[in-house]
């Protein structure tokens, strides 16, 4: 069972910075691509940025120039550095995996318990 564990949420007035932890535990041999997503109250869950397996990465076009995605496939880490924040970036964050290869087999989705950002005016 794969286990996402997420930390470095809190609450930063406008302008500042955060930056987001999420280790994946398991017995992991590899994981394709890991990502961000964020939820506002009253919104649908949104994608924020991902990171593939070969570096690659995608960012919602909010976040982009702002916000940064990187990976640490040693400690099977995702980070979010979130620079310049807005309100709007107000939400609940929430870590994404896919393809996940582990002692197990294989597991293709998984997600983390979701940690608050608020960003105050």
């Amino acid at each position: 069972q794969v286990q996402l564990v997420e930390s470095g949420g809190g609450l930063v007035q406008a302008g500042g910075s955060l930056r987001l932890s999420c280790a994946a535990s398991g017995s992991i041999f590899s994981i394709n691509a890991m990502g961000w997503y964020r939820q506002a109250p009253g919104k649908q869950r949104e994608l924020v940025a991902v990171i593939t397996g070969g570096y690659s990465t995608n960012y919602a076009d909010s976040v982009k120039g702002r916000f940064t995605i990187s990976r640490d496939n040693a400690r099977n880490t995702v980070y979010l550095q979130m620079d310049s924040l807005k309100p709007e970036d107000t939400a609940v964050y929430f870590c994404n995996v896919r393809g996940v290869l582990t002692a197990r087999g294989y597991g293709s989705d998984y997600w983390g318990q979701g940690t608050q950002v608020t960003v105050s005016s």
